[in-house]
């Protein structure tokens, strides 16, 4: 069945952090450079994408224990996966690979769980992240004009980034993360262009992150901005995930839902970080103010962001299997 399909019969689940997964690793510099490049000439500790390529076995494990605990859908381990991104480690050129490896075996990971649940097909979405530049403000206070990237230039890194993880086995592309729209219409723009190369549809979720109190994304547009400035593309869903808990993405989330036809999808982190930056939401705590989305009807796809864990999706899964999903309109099945 088509992802289209199953979004309207049941609430899918997304999986939660990789990165808080993969600390538990306690990976140390040798280890993300594995014998590959045990020769590099820069520090490559903390590139959690490389270890794609020099820990495959811990992230098929990630992967695995997310399905495990419910998940329908889990993210490839390419969220800084650009040559803009890419760039901190000098590692532009391995980009293809990064993001080629990591659908490969995530999707390996899905076709395993397929395989012995085929009533309830496992997708891979192709994470994209916002990369670490931002195209519609500039990093400089005393030079406003200044822009650190160009759209063209954010259009081609996406558009790389993009053709490996569809190579690999993605079956969704996911913009997620998005603090600058200009950022994801140059990610949507180079989906777009790939999907009519190739004379391919692919489903696409766009999430955009709510930074702070004040309801808007880092350049400045609410929930509703944010939504209109995307809608000229036809994707899957629409949502938001990061920066903030549960509780707090509720207002925006109602924003969304009352105002598009399209799929509604929150990854929210496990509340707001401590002191330490430390996210300390129990499972149980995060799964019962996500019962407040389900019990609305404010969603088709949910998961978790920062410090979420496998025991939080289980949590959250075991929530959302008793409450039908958002409707949606009929006229929804982009084909």
């Amino acid at each position: 069945m088509k992802i289209e399909e199953i979004i309207k019969e049941r609430i899918l689940v997304l999986d939660g952090a990789m990165g808080t997964m993969l600390q538990r690793y306690k990976f140390e510099e040798e280890d993300f450079r594995g014998d590959r490049f045990k020769n590099w000439e820069h520090p490559l500790k903390g590139n959690n994408d490389l270890l794609s390529l020099t820990q495959p076995q811990a992230i098929a494990e990630v992967h695995r224990k997310y399905f495990e605990a419910g998940a329908d859908i889990v993210e490839t381990n390419t969220f800084s996966g650009t040559t803009i991104a890419m760039a901190d480690y000098h590692m532009q050129d391995l980009v293809y690979e990064l993001n080629y490896e990591s659908a490969r075996i995530a999707k390996e990971v899905a076709r395993e769980f397929t395989a012995k649940e085929p009533h309830k097909p496992r997708f891979v979405a192709g994470s994209i992240g916002p990369t670490n530049k931002t195209a519609s403000m500039s990093p400089d206070v005393n030079d406003p004009g200044f822009r650190a990237v160009s759209f063209d230039e954010l259009r081609e890194a996406y558009k790389e980034q993009v053709e490996a993880l569809l190579d690999g086995g993605s079956d969704i592309l996911l913009v997620e993360t998005i603090f600058d729209t200009l950022n994801a219409k140059a990610a949507l723009f180079a989906i777009e262009e790939v999907k009519e190369e190739r004379n391919i549809d692919v489903p696409v979720m766009v999430s955009g992150t709510i930074t702070d109190a004040s309801g808007r994304t880092l350049s400045g547009q609410t929930a509703e901005a944010f939504l209109i400035s995307i809608s000229h593309i036809p994707i899957l869903s629409v949502g938001f995930n990061c920066a903030l808990g549960a509780k707090q993405l509720v207002p925006h989330l109602e924003v969304v839902s009352a105002k598009t036809d399209y799929g509604v999808s929150a990854h929210p982190n496990a509340g707001l970080p401590n002191a330490f930056g430390e996210y300390d939401e129990s499972p149980e705590e995060m799964a019962s103010q996500i019962k407040e989305y389900v019990e609305k009807g404010l969603v088709n796809i949910v998961g978790g962001c920062c410090g979420t864990t496998p025991e939080h999706i289980k949590a959250i899964a075991d929530v959302v299997s008793q409450y039908q999903p958002r409707k949606l309109p009929q006229s929804v099945a982009h084909s």
